[in-house]
Order: structure tokens, then sequence, then C-alpha cells
């Protein structure tokens, strides 16, 4: 391989990015802010759509598909979503050779799409809930942008549910939380800080937001799905009223939720290393490759017998016919983060065995033939589990109580991670807060021992214990 990656700890952002290369996830287009997604950073964002979209049908949710274009008196409807994203949202005031009558939003989110639709398709109870979800392209103009993380078009699926009662509303909005979680903890083997925003940080339009969030190797937080509650806020904005069991006229309540490719980049930083990517088996495209050693007939037979033998337990396997030497394909291998690598060459024929290596340790096990298809299997889940087990380590090792500013700086400054802490509520010492590296909240713990707690920036009174830390 001729991409050489930068060490994680000689620079960790450029290690990222080295690594976003090396692999094919994604490149650099001509368009600033946006970049192309690579053949094989599409086919992990398509098993990650594949997963949860059977998660999502399975809770009841269809898709549907929204137009990208929204008229600027729609998008206005709602002050506190045009307010929140008024210096992100990119507009279209030409179309052709005529200057449009009305500007055009590219949309930034869909919210005011999905109200205008259900003001016109709610009209009784019976017609509830409603449960849409769409997955598509958003554009957000961000001022500095990175692969994954930041960008000024990305993809991500968003969904939009409708409801008769406070109650089902709410429970809808703690549920996709939880399909978020289990979606994390399962395939993407990260083990995920959940809770509530604070007002400053929440959604633009939200009652409350409830987040999920990632914690990378280097003690940075990654804000990597949420899940809003609306209340009636859009329904009012947009006349989104129903005829309920009393046969009087009442607003719907509302809820979103979305994740987005940045959960590719929480992968990356969650899990690799200074040879490349690594990913777990449950998330990869591709979870075993064969590596022929020599391009003998013999070895080519053995490699389609093991691929269709794997194939049959589910297992999705490739076989690499290149003419590159083996120290290429193996290189290969490992920076594109396939999980395990089974090599064969003559020798091991004559032996009745292969070479198999894992990915995550790069441990190598001489295995028979007869024995191929069980010991992999096996140690896909044992990659899958081991994955896990560091990243909650990596939190476990990376998580601090802080009773003062001056422990907060010095936790930021010298090994950052999630940072406990108690806080009066003011948005002053939020404020505060974010001197200290860029330091925010990431969400409020449901908890009760604030009570005899002092605010880690004023002293005063505690009212919620916080979860702070820096973000990408």
């Amino acid at each position: 391989m001729n991409e050489k990656i930068t060490s994680r700890s000689e620079d960790f952002a450029k290690w990222y990015t080295d690594v976003v290369k090396a692999a094919h996830l994604a490149d650099y287009s001509s368009v600033k802010g946006c970049v192309i997604l690579e053949p094989n950073g599409y086919a992990i964002w398509e098993k990650m759509q594949s997963v949860l979209d059977d998660m999502f049908k399975k809770t009841g949710h269809k898709n549907v598909s929204m137009p990208v274009f929204i008229p600027e008196s729609l998008l206005r409807k709602e002050g506190e979503l045009i307010n929140g994203f008024a210096p992100e949202v990119a507009w279209i005031t030409e179309g052709g050779n005529n200057k449009l009558e009305e500007r055009l939003a590219f949309r930034p989110t869909s919210e005011t799409l999905f109200s205008d639709y259900y003001a016109q398709k709610v009209k009784t109870y019976r017609d509830l809930p409603l449960l849409y979800n769409q997955w598509c392209n958003v554009v957000r103009w961000e001022k500095e942008t990175r692969p994954f993380l930041r960008g000024r078009e990305f993809l991500w699926q968003e969904g939009h549910t409708v409801h008769a009662t406070q109650e089902e509303a709410e429970r809808e909005t703690n549920k996709m939380l939880e399909t978020y979680k289990e979606f994390f903890e399962k395939y993407l083997a990260i083990p995920p800080l959940t809770g509530r925003k604070t007002e400053k940080e929440k959604f633009a339009g939200a009652e409350y937001t409830l987040t999920i969030e990632a914690l990378t190797q280097n003690g940075v937080c990654l804000q990597s799905g949420t899940s809003h509650y609306f209340g009636q806020k859009f329904s009012k904005a947009y006349d989104i009223k129903f005829i309920n069991k009393n046969n009087e006229y009442e607003y719907c309540y509302q809820t979103s939720w979305g994740v987005s490719t940045r959960m590719i980049g929480a992968l990356i930083m969650a899990h690799s290393d200074d040879r490349g990517l690594v990913l777990p088996p449950k998330i990869a495209p591709t979870q075993v490759i064969i590596v022929p050693i020599k391009s003998e007939e013999k070895i080519f037979s053995i490699a389609e017998h093991i691929k269709t033998s794997l194939e049959e337990k589910g297992v999705s396997v490739s076989i690499d016919y290149s003419d590159k030497s083996p120290g290429y394909k193996f290189a290969e291998a490992e920076v594109n983060g396939i999980p395990i690598r089974i090599e064969i060459g003559l020798r091991d024929i004559v032996n009745n065995e292969v070479t198999l290596v894992r990915r995550d340790t790069l441990e190598k096990q001489v295995i028979k033939l007869n024995d191929v298809v069980n010991v992999t299997t096996q140690t896909l889940d044992k990659i899958q589990e081991n994955l896990f087990n560091k990243a909650e380590e990596n939190v476990k090792n990376r998580t601090y109580d802080a009773k003062n500013l001056k422990d907060v700086e010095e936790i930021m400054n010298n090994n950052p991670g999630f940072v406990n802490a108690y806080w009066c509520g003011s948005e002053d010492c939020e404020l505060k807060m974010k001197e200290i590296k860029g330091t925010k909240s990431r969400c409020i713990l449901e908890s009760k021992d604030y009570e005899e707690e002092k605010c880690v920036v004023c002293g005063k009174k505690a009212k919620h214990k916080v979860v702070w830390g820096i973000q990408y």
C-alpha cells in the first residue's frame, strides 16, 4: 500500500483523514465542503441503512420521500426552526434563466415539509399515528468541514411522526432513542451515552431533544444521533388538527429523529488503528476475505469451497483474485478493515489447513480445513465482542468527575473524555464552560443526586447532573 497513515499519537486528526483516504471511504470533490463517498464508504452506509431500515419497519414505520426544496414562506412558519438553521441554509434564487418569485431552501431538515403534508392528511384520530421515515440527503452550509463528521451535503435518515396524544409521542421519542442505542451497541460495537440535551443545545423548535453520544479513542465526543419531542409546536404553526374521540378539534403531537453518515466517522474513531480501518463484523460489508497465495487451480478450488460454505452460514465473503503480491493483498485487507483474512498457499493444501488472521488483534491461527467454517463464525463473534469491550474500556477510562473549573481544565487539557459535573441550569455557566477548549454539555443525566451538590462553574445550588465534553 502506498498510503502512509499518520500515527494516532502523533496527530489524531491527520490520522483520521489518512484512514478515510487510505481505506477509500471518501475523497474530496471539486465542490467545496462536499465529499465523494467511494465504494468502500458507501458500502458501509448501505449496510447501516439496511439494518436500521429493518429495525424501523419492525416498529411500524414506513418510508416516504419528500421534495428536496422548501419554499421560504413554508420554512419560516415555525420561528425557532428557521432561527436555528438560518446560518446554514442554502438558498436557490434562480431556476434556469428566470429569477424565482420566492426563494427555495435546499432542505437542511424536513420538519416543515412533513408538517405541511400532515396538515393535509390528518383529519380524525382514526388517521393517527402516522409513522414515516425517509432516507435522503440534506444541505447545511457548514464553515468547517471534515469527511463524515461535518459536510455541506450528507446522507441521513429522518423519521417524522405525528400522534394523537402527548404520551404516545413521548413514548415514540424514547423508543427511537433506544432503537439507536441498540444499533450502536449491537452492530457498531460502540457503547453510547444517552440523555437529554440542555435548552441551549436542543434542536431548534423541539420541546426537548434526546441524544446519543459516542466517545472517540482520543476522548473527543461525537453527537451521533438525536430524537426530538416537538409537542404541539409544529402542529400549531402548520395547523395540523384532528377530531378526537370527544368530537373536538385538537392539535397533534409530533416527533422527529435521525442519524447520518457521521456514524461512519464514529466507527473509524472508535475502533481503527495505525494500520487503517477496523470494522465490527456485524457492520462490515465484507466480513471475510480469502487470499490465495499462488495463482493455482487447486488453491482457487479450495477458496471457492470455503467461500460457499461460509456464505451458507450467512457470512459475506470475497476472494482476492488480483495479480498483486500476497504482501500487498494482506496490507490492503488490513487497511480496508475486513474483520478476517484467510490465507491459502500450496503448503497449506498439502497440510490440509489454512491461516486465519484477525483484523482487530492481528493474531494468526493455523486451522484445519474441516474447522474453517466453525472457527471463522466463532471468531467473527469474538471480534465483535472484543471491539465493544475495548471501546467500553476507553469510555470507562475517560469518564471523570469534576467539582470545579480547575478540575475540568486539567482534564480537558491533558486527557479529555466524558466529564460528570453538576450544573445550576444557567446558560451563562454553560457558556463559561465553553471557554475551556470549547467544552459543551453533552447531555443531562437522569439523576437525583444533584440535590446536595453545587454548580461546577458558579458554586450555586445544582439543578442537574450533566456530562460535558469536547466535540467534533
